[in-house]
């Protein structure tokens, strides 16, 4: 990676399959073009956008048994700077399903399988090795089943000891472990939110994660746009005035893409990072498959509402 990048660590990568359908059915056929087949995972989603809009960037993933030969093929073709580390286990897949008639997505999610320890340490000693690069590290989706509990905490160290910011998005006891980290920024859904803090109340419960010394909670809405709240008085909420109709599976991924490349490039005021992110994402639902993004990004961030929050 040159130097100044972006470097997305992927814990537990898949193989994404998509397909469309003109209107979903219950219980029906549905006749469908072939699959978009292609090296996923959040953080390779993550690289991908960042990519695209010409950043620098490194994937550090985990490939294994023939979906990983097709996840390792996909990503080389694709001209993605990466290092793979060679595992027993089978790359798991993914499959999504998009509604063309209502832009509602199905997603199908395989847990994917434990990593060896020796795996582990290998995985990260490579994101330790190629952060030497990196002006940001990212840590994107779930961890792979029977985790050590360290993991989060060992990328935020590798972050903390290169001196760049880190940016986490994941759920559950992954989330809380890289608030305790210390994460720079954190990106979860209101959902996952909620499941990791236990508390109804957005706001109230990204309150609950700066305690460990992260900066920003950038708090995906869905439809209703993004939220970043931060340790002082001010939330800022984000949205287009308009609701856009498509595949949202990659919106995520797209607004971390966006946060990474900001941070890398120095912007720090979380206006702007919320405006990019929300521009980005919305491009990214205009988009058939994860990991790229309509090049009206631009013209989103011009009409981004950005409101403070009482």
């Amino acid at each position: 990676m040159s130097a100044g990048g972006v470097l997305a660590i992927t814990p537990n990568p898949a193989v994404d399959l998509t397909w469309h359908a003109d209107r979903l059915v219950a219980g029906g056929s549905h006749r469908v073009a072939a699959a978009r087949v292609r090296a996923g995972g959040k953080g390779v989603n993550v690289a991908r956008v960042a990519h695209g809009r010409r950043m620098p960037v490194s994937v550090v993933t985990t490939a294994g048994g023939t979906a990983g030969d097709e996840f390792a093929r996909d990503l080389a073709a694709g001209g993605i700077p990466h290092r793979l580390v060679p595992v027993a286990g089978e790359t798991r897949r993914t499959v999504t399903i998009v509604d063309e008639a209502s832009g509602d997505a199905m997603i199908f999610l395989e847990p994917g399988v434990a990593l060896q320890p020796a795996e582990w340490r290998a995985l990260r000693d490579a994101a330790d090795a190629e952060s030497a690069d990196a002006a940001v590290l990212t840590v994107s989706g779930s961890l792979p089943p029977d985790s050590p509990p360290t993991a989060m905490a060992d990328f935020a160290a590798i972050a903390r000891r290169r001196g760049i910011p880190s940016i986490f998005d994941s759920s559950g006891a992954a989330l809380l472990a890289a608030a305790a980290a210390g994460a720079t920024v954190l990106k979860p859904n209101r959902a996952e939110l909620r499941e990791a803090t236990g508390i109804a109340d957005p706001v109230t419960a990204a309150r609950s994660l700066l305690d460990g010394g992260t900066r920003l909670v950038v708090l995906s809405l869905g439809a209703d746009g993004m939220m970043a709240v931060t340790p002082g008085p001010v939330v800022l909420h984000a949205r287009l005035p308009e609701v856009l109709a498509g595949n949202p599976t990659g919106a995520g991924d797209a607004a971390v893409a966006a946060l990474a490349c900001a941070l890398a490039t120095g912007s720090d005021d979380p206006a702007d990072l919320l405006r990019v992110a929300v521009a980005w994402s919305a491009a990214a639902v205009l988009e058939p498959v994860a990991g790229d993004i309509s090049p009206r990004h631009a013209e989103f961030a011009s009409r981004v509402v950005i409101r403070p929050l009482d």
